[in-house]
């Protein structure tokens, strides 16, 4: 195995995680890596030595992205039940599922630009320039797009849940203060988005 395949290799997890929170369906992200990989393995011809090897990849990631929304909006989206969604069983730790899960829907929330932004530097730790290329944006609206999606993250996760089912994300305008909610630890995935 050459160096190259070695990097791409250390690379997937990171594709996998930034797959799954995009399409937030586990088949759908990896059907999505193996399309970025084999785009990327059929392409690499094209990549250039010097040049960054994660960011080439999350802009061929993020290209097959837009291809499946694209898709999916003239298919029409269809959700499969597994046997091993029917056994899943919760952690004793509710609380962290319970901010990781209301986390998940307020992400659901936000327009793809921004969710893509607040994925690729808050949980995959990307640099704006690195963020940028692999968008295809200038890093400006990387940064704008950021501060954006931050406040919009937080305004709904300050929301009560039964308001937001009630009131359309425009119109919430109610947000309690940051110091009602427990301290989070230091480097933690939500910490690391929520800003």
């Amino acid at each position: 195995m050459t160096d190259i395949y070695r990097k791409i290799e250390a690379e997937l997890p990171r594709l996998r995680r930034y797959a799954r929170a995009l399409v937030r369906d586990a088949v759908g992200a990896d059907d999505l890596v193996q399309d970025c990989l084999t785009r990327a393995l059929g392409k690499l011809h094209l990549w250039r030595e010097g040049t960054d090897l994660r960011a080439w990849l999350f802009t061929i990631l993020h290209n097959q992205y837009v291809n499946y929304v694209r898709r999916s909006v003239r298919t029409g989206a269809t959700v499969e039940f597994g046997e091993a969604d029917l056994l899943l069983s919760q952690s004793a730790n509710q609380e962290a599922g319970l901010e990781l899960r209301d986390l998940d829907r307020a992400l659901g929330q936000l327009p793809a630009v921004q969710r893509a932004v607040i994925l690729l530097i808050g949980l995959e730790g990307m640099s704006y320039s690195d963020a940028s290329a692999a968008l295809g944006v200038p890093t400006g609206t990387v940064r704008s797009r950021l501060s954006r999606a931050r406040l919009a993250l937080r305004q709904l996760m300050d929301d009560e849940p039964d308001q937001q089912r009630q009131q359309p994300a425009q119109t919430r305008t109610r947000r309690r203060g940051m110091a009602q909610f427990p301290a989070r630890e230091e480097g933690s995935a939500l910490s690391a988005i929520a800003g």
